[in-house]
């Protein structure tokens, strides 16, 4: 007996909601770094950069949060967004000591390539889904999401 695909017994209508969570980021994240790696991208690098434009000049530790990655894995990711010229330092403007992170146009150019591809991937996510389903299935995963789960 050969192991089940996904969508096949428990990793289908009969699996653990949590596991089934986790399989569906999984296969997301797989097809985004296919849908990016010919930019050099990979997908917390896209989310890192997607969270610079929404919240330009956040530290390293709040970028982490906002990410959700580690402080450590965020420091590998800045360190090579900075050797690719796609983000850039500056000093805090009030606290001398937290250095705050940017986009810089080139980090712009390929967040916009990158964006049209993501976007995309999920459009097809959401293929046959009502608006109202979207919103349901997107309320669902932000409720899940908030510490209190409500």
């Amino acid at each position: 007996m050969g192991l089940p695909e996904a969508g096949e017994g428990k990793r289908g209508e009969q699996g653990h909601l949590g596991y089934l969570l986790r399989q569906a980021s999984n296969a997301h994240r797989l097809r985004v770094d296919g849908a990016l790696s010919d930019l050099d991208l990979t997908h917390p690098q896209f989310s890192v950069l997607t969270m610079l434009a929404a919240y330009p000049g956040t530290s390293n530790a709040d970028l982490a949060r906002l990410a959700l990655l580690t402080p450590q894995t965020m420091s590998v990711i800045v360190a090579n967004l900075l050797k690719a010229g796609l983000v850039e330092r500056r000093a805090h403007a009030v606290h001398g000591r937290i250095q705050t992170i940017e986009l810089t146009p080139a980090g712009e150019a390929i967040l916009a390539k990158a964006k049209e591809r993501v976007y995309g991937l999920e459009a097809g996510m959401v293929a046959g889904l009502s608006a109202e389903d979207r919103w349901i299935v997107q309320d669902w995963l932000v409720r899940l999401a908030k510490p209190d789960m409500g």
